[in-house]
């Protein structure tokens, strides 16, 4: 993998350059990077193994964090950027938008205009033809139309010349407490060494415990010790949908520690339910939830400040973080090779 070069579509807040990074962190690793200020600490690195040559996020407020911590990226509609303005690479990145396959929208697929954007990507490796892809998509992309959309992008990928593989991957299971199914595809061009990236993992998590029942989503409560549900890419100014969470005086006897929630302050919404008291997510847990440094949507490039309800929908509409880096240090293992 020495000398990888990506590029990062549909880039959000950077889930995916992030995560990448982290995979590279290691000093005794073949993949080292030197240009991250948030994984140096200091240690002098030899070398920079992956490097994103180009990015890509319309969403203005997503485009702004990017920018604050990565310094470019591309806010036009991909749809009128041509291939011949993309730098050479190796390795295509991308979670394309998933709101026309997931089970809480309308499931337009390739009706959806957002579901149509697939076809940039397809078009970008037909006229690229990068080694390496891997994609990002919400688990209903492999049931929406009985399954004849995933097999429509199986095909799409295939008569382009590349072989896929791919696995339903949970956050939860790589070191964040978030029920997060989403399907990862890991594809390469055939002719090339094939990398035996999936499956992937082994585990038995703890699954969320309600307290309530018969609740919509956003009024549900959980107990903190258990996993967060999906963080919702609508969840409006509060975290609406992103459930509530109960806090009391034994709240570290509870596990509330382990979701890594900080102290609940007179600035928190917050409710009183059958004598403890419940709030929300607040901005901060959600980012802690994906796998990025506390903070990290707060500001734009500027210092401009970011309001709570565009945190929210950019941390539900974010890749998790551990999950890429787990992905990429496989990649990375298997290339090696």
């Amino acid at each position: 993998m020495k000398g990888i070069k990506y590029i990062d579509l549909f880039a959000g807040i950077g889930g995916f350059h992030y995560g990448i990074d982290r995979a590279c962190e290691s000093k005794n690793d073949e993949l080292q990077i030197t240009n991250d200020k948030h994984l140096s600490n200091g240690n002098n690195l030899e070398r920079t193994a992956l490097t994103c040559v180009y990015s890509n996020e319309w969403d203005k407020y997503a485009n702004l964090v990017y920018r604050r911590h990565y310094g470019e990226c591309d806010n036009r509609d991909i749809r009128s950027v041509k291939s011949s303005e993309i730098p050479d690479f190796n390795l295509l990145c991308g979670g394309f938008p998933c709101q026309a396959f997931s089970v809480a929208g309308k499931r337009g697929g390739f009706d959806d205009t957002r579901g149509t954007l697939f076809f940039e990507v397809a078009r970008i490796l037909k006229e690229k033809q990068p080694r390496l892809l891997l994609l990002e998509n919400v688990k209903g992309l492999l049931s929406h139309d009985s399954g004849r959309t995933f097999k429509v992008i199986l095909a799409t990928l295939t008569e382009l010349g590349y072989d896929v593989q791919w696995q339903v991957l949970n956050s939860k299971n790589f070191g964040v407490p978030q029920n997060r199914e989403r399907v990862y595809i890991v594809g390469h061009l055939r002719g090339t060494p094939r990398p035996e990236v999936f499956p992937l993992g082994n585990y038995s998590p703890k699954t969320p415990q309600e307290l309530t029942t018969n609740q919509s989503q956003g009024n549900r409560i959980y107990n903190p010790s258990g996993t967060s549900v999906t963080i919702a890419s609508q969840a409006g100014g509060l975290g609406a949908k992103t459930g509530l969470y109960m806090v009391n005086d034994s709240s570290r006897e509870k596990g509330l520690e382990d979701k890594n929630i900080f102290t609940l302050t007179g600035q928190d919404k917050h409710r009183v339910y059958d004598g403890v008291q419940i709030r929300r997510l607040t901005p901060i847990e959600c980012e802690r939830l994906q796998g990025f440094p506390d903070g990290w949507t707060e500001y734009g490039v500027d210092g401009e400040k970011i309001s709570d309800t565009q945190r929210y929908k950019m941390m539900g509409n974010a890749v998790t973080t551990n999950v890429v880096t787990e992905v990429m240090r496989r990649l990375a293992h298997e290339n090696k090779k």
